[in-house]
């Protein structure tokens, strides 16, 4: 067993998308190769409902699989294939773009106005990229949720865990996503295929992540990219943090607990030639998206 050591850690930083939602970005219009498969992450978490309510009107996607994932408020979809429908708290939406699709979609706070959820983009292989759309649309009664002697509670929402499948299927990078929560003070270890690019994502409480020269994820001060930080920086709100290679991920769990998202999928390994929301392997095949959606044959199936 090897524990893989943390690569990299990094603040999600303000962006705003759409028609003037005001969000957060972990990771986006990167080195596509940085977390292959993956190429785009971020949390749209807000009170304000003046940041949120403008939305994401509509928009297309090509070559891509986007997954939606709310834990509060609501977000209202449509497509131009007919498709339409709303996310509440704790569902899922796997949408598979392939060849191409007009989507929309308009968040809605909560009773208290809060809104919170997170996008994820994970790229398609050449093979799929023109495969026919379709949708994944999950309930949170769905989701199996497993909770330990401990206390930890983990949701299965991708891949298989603790004997569990989650309830998305089909999906190109055979991903595994997880909503992991540990209580204060508790340490916990948690297998992942070594073939993966993995990374977590912190929203709530503070944690350590072991790694195999600190393997009970209990030092105050390391190095990790040249700079120094403590069980605090770690884990603060809205953190990314990114994992070398190894079989296992181990969590210590600070004062207030920690709960985090733990994705991981099987590298594609393709050229990646990318605009906005449309993903390609050539710059062709780019264009020649550009000039469908210029002339009205974008959508191709349907």
């Amino acid at each position: 067993m090897s524990v893989r050591p943390v690569k990299r850690l990094t603040q999600a930083q303000p962006a705003i998308e759409g028609a003037g939602v005001h969000l957060h970005r972990a990771f986006g219009f990167h080195d596509p190769t940085m977390l292959d498969p993956f190429l785009l992450f971020d949390d749209f978490r807000n009170e304000n409902p003046e940041d949120y309510k403008p939305g994401f009107p509509w928009h297309p996607h090509r070559g891509i699989e986007t997954i939606t994932y709310v834990l509060s408020g609501t977000v209202d979809h449509g497509d131009s294939l007919g498709n339409t429908g709303t996310l509440g708290a704790g569902d899922v939406q796997w949408m598979t773009a392939g060849s191409g699709i007009m989507h929309q979609e308009m968040p809605k706070g909560n009773a208290s106005g809060q809104m919170h959820g997170f996008q994820l983009w994970a790229n398609l292989p050449s093979s799929l990229k023109m495969t026919e759309p379709r949708y994944q649309d999950i309930g949170a009664s769905e989701i199996p949720e497993i909770i330990d002697d401990d206390g930890t509670r983990v949701r299965v929402i991708v891949g298989e865990f603790w004997g569990k499948n989650g309830p998305v299927d089909g999906v190109a990078a055979d991903p595994q996503y997880l909503d992991i929560s540990i209580p204060a003070g508790k340490h916990k270890t948690f297998k992942i295929d070594t073939y993966r690019n993995t990374f977590a994502y912190i929203f709530e409480g503070e944690g350590r992540f072991a790694d195999a020269s600190d393997p009970h994820g209990i030092l105050l001060e390391k190095e990790v990219a040249g700079q120094e930080f403590n069980i605090r920086d770690l884990s603060g709100n809205r953190t990314l943090v990114e994992f070398d290679t190894g079989d296992t991920v181990t969590v210590q769990a600070g004062e207030q607990g920690i709960r985090f998202l733990l994705i991981s999928g099987k590298p594609i390994r393709e050229p990646v030639a990318w605009h906005g929301p449309i993903v390609m392997n050539t710059r062709e095949e780019i264009i020649q998206a550009v000039n469908d959606l210029q002339n009205d044959r974008f959508i191709q199936a349907g």
